[in-house]
């Protein structure tokens, strides 16, 4: 936790830092009927009818500098996916920057292919979240920004649409993209989590 905050708040020079993830089982649901507006009864003014199309994984990577996204859909989660996107980072950042992913501990990224690949390539630079700190990993913010405005209210008639969609918010995001702001210190998160604890602990008992 303090080596990611401290890419947050010092980021090194001649680097960039992306902040790494997947959003998987995307789906494609086609609404049966129009969205209803807020207020009659349904959650978010959703109805239950629809029909589902498939699904996609998003691989995507977050710009803490710029708040620009790199995205890449694919079928399937699995390390194969997960290489083609780490070709894609490599092709994008230029040649000369050295390349800090943060990302959680998921298998598919510490897959044997995936630590041969990076072997080769030392300008890349792993960071891991601690299990249960995926809110460490700021691409989970701009994920929430996906659903909220791109797929959760959406209606896509096939896989190939929503996959289109979701290219055009990312677009549309970087067009106008800014860095989120990240203030906290690591200590300050330590800080909170043992009132947090010490608050549940005195509960107990």
């Amino acid at each position: 936790m303090r080596d990611i905050v401290g890419l947050y708040l010092n980021p090194p020079d001649h680097a960039m830092v992306l902040c790494v993830d997947e959003k998987s089982q995307i789906q494609a649901l086609n609404q049966t009927q129009p969205t209803l507006p807020m207020g009659l009864g349904y959650a978010d003014g959703y109805t239950h009818d629809y029909i589902r199309h498939g699904t996609t994984t998003l691989f995507a990577a977050l710009d803490i500098a710029t708040g620009q996204v790199f995205g890449l859909c694919r079928k399937r989660h699995r390390h194969e996916e997960f290489l083609s996107f780490l070709r894609l980072i490599d092709r994008e950042v230029p040649s000369e920057l050295d390349i800090h992913l943060v990302l959680d501990n998921y298998a598919t990224h510490k897959h044997a292919k995936v630590k041969q690949w990076l072997a080769a390539r030392p300008r890349f630079h792993l960071h891991f979240t601690s299990t249960y700190a995926s809110w460490l990993n700021q691409v989970e913010r701009w994920f929430g920004l996906l659903s909220q405005r791109a797929v959760k209210r959406g209606s896509f008639r096939c896989v190939a649409d929503l996959v289109c969609k979701i290219q055009a918010f990312i677009d549309s995001h970087n067009a106008s993209a800014t860095p989120f702001t990240w203030v906290a210190t690591a200590q300050s998160i330590i800080d909170k989590v043992e009132r947090i604890a010490m608050r549940i602990s005195g509960t107990a008992h």
